[in-house]
């Protein structure tokens, strides 16, 4: 689209090179996690092969938590006014649940910018910890609720506030819990001699009771800023404690590592050291940036071992368009956990094993599809490549027309229409199968990529058209009335 200048410089090089990759693409369908997201079969076996593959993002929000539970992923992420939970049997359908409010709250104390909850399953009973506040960020404290039967979904009753007698009214975030030998340990962000948002660990006598003082980690992390979000694993004889590094907000936000064997104390500091360098970080070349407070998951047979995270696709300092993405890892040789580079957004990556599939597939603005799915076009459209990273295959179409349509043709139960959003855009007018219009504002107030623009209602399995209409409007921040149209995702369960 028209606003960023180097969407309306299609050079000769620039051409040659998307050729380039195209034809790389079609030479090597096996590599479906690659930065840009091609088709990995012929026609023929498309739909079959996108049956047993997903793309991100899963969610909108960031601070993803996850687990996979009885036959479903269970997914947080943070809301601000309560604490709604995605739940779904694959992880392709994720993105397109519905979600489950399991938590509001009237007190005025803690009622107000919840962050960050996750949830553990003890005994028969899940545990939900959180983050928050009174309205003012430094009044931030750490939370849980329990479960009334054994459901992640709940429901829930607050059971109580978690503070170590040694931080005991100050501010803190970001709690997880550590599980070793037997015992149960909070760790968490807060208050330290080494940072305002440190990390810290204090014993537990059960998942709601803090029993002692926290001890302060001298965690490093390549800035002066947080050290929060801590995570672990437990493999090859140690415990693995990752944590995130720098401002959020900042596209240098990563993650870093500290590991111990699994028989040390965790309260004693020493015990931990220190893994040098991030060991997961921004990857300019794929339009991930910042990617960070993530957590672990399992792949539904137990055999892979997967990360979830949020990260942006905008290098500008900013807390807004932090989505939720997921990507396996693996182990080295020598025991540590390599985590390898953020994938792009919109990367084509199999299912986790085990996954019972879940037949979601994509269309490209320029009517590629891995599946059923169609896209045409009336009136005045551009099209090209200058939006590289930030687009699915690093193209999208665009126009400031009043009355031009792009009109997508689906087989399915429901779309998800993802572009750019940008200081130039205006407002479209999307209706499903001819019906009423909705408004859908496509302006934000920093440039960013595949941004999730509608959803549609659940639908009768079958087939259907989303079309969108550009109304030649826009509000009265925007610059101009520009729609971008990149890709659709379409789910079929």
């Amino acid at each position: 689209m028209p606003p960023s200048p180097s969407h309306r410089s299609r050079t000769h090089a620039g051409l040659l090179l998307a050729a380039l990759l195209g034809l790389l693409a079609g030479l090597l369908p096996g590599l479906t996690a690659q930065a840009s997201a091609a088709p990995s079969a012929p026609e023929s076996r498309a739909a079959a092969a996108a049956a047993g593959t997903f793309r991100n993002p899963l969610n909108s929000g960031p601070d993803p938590f996850m687990t996979n539970w009885k036959g479903n992923y269970y997914l947080t992420t943070t809301q601000g006014g309560s604490i709604k939970m995605w739940r779904s049997p694959s992880l392709g359908t994720l993105a397109a649940a519905d979600p489950v409010t399991v938590w509001t709250d009237t007190d005025p104390s803690r009622n107000r910018n919840i962050w960050a909850p996750e949830f553990y399953r003890f005994g028969d009973r899940w545990y939900l910890y959180y983050t928050a506040d009174d309205g003012v960020d430094e009044h931030h404290r750490l939370y849980v609720l329990e479960s009334e039967r054994d459901d992640p979904t709940g429901p829930y009753h607050f059971k109580a506030k978690l503070a170590p007698p040694n931080h005991a009214n100050d501010f803190a975030i970001d709690a997880g819990v550590l599980q070793l030998g037997g015992r149960l340990y909070l760790a968490y962000s807060g208050l330290n001699q080494y940072q305002h948002n440190g990390l810290n660990i204090a014993p537990m006598s059960n998942p709601y009771t803090v029993s002692g003082d926290a001890v302060a980690i001298n965690a490093a992390g390549g800035c002066p800023e947080v050290r929060e979000g801590p995570e672990f694993l437990y493999r090859n004889g140690r415990v693995w404690m990752t944590y995130s590094a720098c401002d959020t907000g900042k596209p240098d936000y990563q993650v870093w590592m500290m590991s111990m064997p699994l028989t040390a104390d965790p309260l004693v500091p020493g015990n931990w050291r220190q893994h040098q360098g991030a060991v997961f970080s921004r990857a300019d070349d794929r339009g991930v940036f910042g990617p960070g407070h993530h957590a672990f998951f399992q792949s539904p047979d137990g055999t892979e071992d997967w990360i979830v995270y949020h990260a942006k696709t905008t290098s500008v300092n900013t807390y807004s368009n932090r989505t939720t993405r997921a990507q396996k890892f693996t182990w080295r040789a020598d025991g540590t956990p390599d985590f390898g580079r953020p994938l792009a957004m919109g990367a084509t990556q199999d299912l986790p094993s085990g996954d019972p599939g879940s037949g979601n597939y994509w269309i490209n603005d320029d009517g590629r599809s891995s599946g059923a799915g169609s896209v045409t076009y009336t009136g005045a459209w551009n099209s090209g490549s200058g939006c590289a990273t930030q687009c699915f295959w690093s193209d999208d179409h665009w126009s400031d027309r009043a009355g031009a349509t792009a009109t997508f043709s689906f087989t399915g139960t429901r779309i998800a229409l993802l572009s750019v959003k940008d200081t130039g855009n205006g407002y479209a007018a999307v209706s499903i199968d001819g019906g009423p219009e909705q408004r859908v504002d496509f302006h934000n107030a920093i440039r960013v990529g595949e941004a999730v623009q509608y959803t549609s209602p659940r639908l009768a399995n079958g087939a259907h058209t989303l079309r969108v209409r550009v109304t030649g409007e826009h509000n009265a921040q925007s610059g101009a009335s520009f729609v971008s149209v990149d890709r659709a995702e379409v789910y079929t369960n």
